[in-house]
């Protein structure tokens, strides 16, 4: 395996995931009029097709 080729890769995708991620947040906060009102709670869950995967991230983002 090519580790400097699955970095980058991997680096790639974790950066699409985190910049569309939090554009989705912003807008839902946005259009749902959140801001300032205590915590969302959000659950963030990653799969792969062919990799017994199954790991979730459950947090909460102080909305101001």
């Amino acid at each position: 395996m090519d580790e400097q080729r699955f970095n980058m890769s991997m680096r790639k995708f974790l950066k699409e995931v985190g910049v569309t991620s939090q554009q989705a947040i912003e807008r839902v906060v946005r259009e749902e009029g959140l801001g300032g009102k205590g915590k969302l709670r959000v659950k963030m869950s990653l799969t792969a097709e062919r990799a017994p995967l199954d790991h979730v991230v459950d947090g909460d983002i102080d909305l101001g």
